[in-house]
């Protein structure tokens, strides 16, 4: 019983420091990552901008359901690793960049992606994704800056919609100027 006490109390301890350190990090962070796709601009963009098509290259993605547009662009919820999830479109400037942020409240984490998308070469694209996001909950928080880290998300894109073009890219960390949180 001595040893159950000690193991309890090791984990409470672990627990509340790892809030502690949660609570103590920024809530909102500017990320941007950038990759090379081999495929032309308008067939890239056609790919990030089709939901419907997402659960086909995305393995993170198991359906889709398409909802009514907003006058900013589509609107559109997946449902996956995460859960179900709500985005919408803010901003839809084709066939070179998008606006897309989470519209569910009530969720531990937010936020926004610009993408971008710019010819790289004669058959190649420069895709570059700028989140903006914010982890509400500090044990989230811990876990998206020290154990997931912020990119893992934009590196998973950018690695499928490589894929989805029949190739591999290395996803970069690119530096944000002017971002909405400062950086």
């Amino acid at each position: 019983m001595k040893w159950f006490f000690i193991i309890a109390g090791t984990l409470a301890v672990v627990i509340a420091t790892i809030a502690l350190v949660g609570a103590l990090l920024p809530r909102d962070h500017v990320v941007a990552m950038t990759a090379r796709i081999a495929g032309k601009p308008d067939d890239v963009w056609t790919v990030m901008t089709t939901p419907a098509a997402f659960p086909e290259w995305r393995s993170d993605v198991k359906r889709i359901e398409l909802l009514s547009a907003t006058p900013t662009g589509p609107s559109w919820r997946e449902h996956g690793s995460n859960g179900a999830v709500t985005y919408a479109v803010d901003s839809w400037e084709p066939p070179k960049r998008f606006v897309g942020r989470i519209a569910d409240t009530g969720l531990p984490f937010g936020g926004s992606w610009e993408y971008r998308v710019e010819a790289d070469g004669p058959s190649a694209s420069r895709v570059t994704i700028i989140e903006r996001g914010s982890v509400y909950n500090p044990i989230f928080r811990f876990v998206s800056r020290f154990i997931m880290g912020h990119t893992s998300t934009m590196k998973t894109y950018l690695n499928a919609l490589a894929r989805r073009f029949g190739g591999e890219t290395t996803p970069t960390e690119v530096a944000v100027a002017g971002g909405a949180h400062g950086l």
